[in-house]
């Protein structure tokens, strides 16, 4: 089943951008498009969505407004030019925040996490993979989510979390991490590396790039990455 989308920004053509972009993932379809969080109010009131693309600087009603009137609200990807935003959107808990000018392969990022906290919430409670984990640091227990993790890094029994503002180190190996966290998100590229598939921005020969970090890719692990991530999701050949 496709996650119906609805799009929601003041301006023509911030909206078809969007619009386009959804046309070309498969597991997407654009339910909507409305100019206006009031008109959003009424779309949502009479019919289902699953995902709203929603810009925060709108007349009469701003974006996070919309969003905090609603009692239960869809998956929500933030899309405006304006960063300063982006802590109400953690507060907000929405899948992602997106800074126009939108690329789409950041967007597909977007999608893809969207696509996994739609499965989450669409799986038996009993079946459901919690997105919050606990890990030791030095005297407690600090909370993360797993979604946020760019990629793994093994170091005998250890391990470095690295995050995109953070790095945490756990005593944990990392065969025990790999049966641990979902496998339809998590890929080991090397004897050394466990990426997380979302945050991937580029992949050329034998190495592998997140947010600006450059991973080697082992020459056993390459063509299993090519078939089972890159070439199911190759948009042209």
């Amino acid at each position: 089943m496709k996650m119906k989308c609805l799009v929601i920004d003041d301006e023509p053509i911030a909206r078809n951008g969007i619009v386009d972009f959804v046309s070309k993932i498969d597991f997407l379809e654009v339910a909507g498009t409305c100019a206006s969080a009031l008109e959003a109010t009424s779309y949502i009131q009479e019919k289902e969505v699953d995902l709203l693309f929603l810009d925060i600087n709108m007349p009469y009603l701003t974006g996070l407004e919309f969003l905090e009137s609603l009692d239960n609200p869809p998956l929500v990807i933030f899309t405006t030019a304006y960063s300063e935003y982006a802590l109400e959107g953690y507060r907000l808990q929405v899948v992602d925040y997106l800074l126009k000018p939108i690329t789409f392969q950041r967007f597909y990022q977007a999608a893809l996490k969207a696509k996994q906290w739609h499965q989450m919430l669409d799986t038996p409670k009993q079946h459901q993979l919690d997105p919050y984990l606990y890990v030791r640091q030095e005297e407690g227990f600090q909370k993360i989510s797993w979604l946020d993790i760019l990629y793994i890094e093994g170091m005998q029994n250890y391990a470095k979390l690295h995050f995109k503002d953070k790095v945490l180190v756990i005593h944990q190996t990392m065969i025990s991490l790999e049966e641990t966290l979902p496998t339809e998100i998590f890929f080991r590229i090397h004897k050394s590396f466990l990426i997380n598939i979302t945050h991937i921005d580029s992949v050329s020969g034998g190495r592998l790039f997140i947010k600006g970090q450059e991973l080697p890719i082992s020459r056993t692990r390459r063509e299993a990455l090519l078939k089972e991530v890159v070439y199911k999701n190759l948009l042209s050949r």
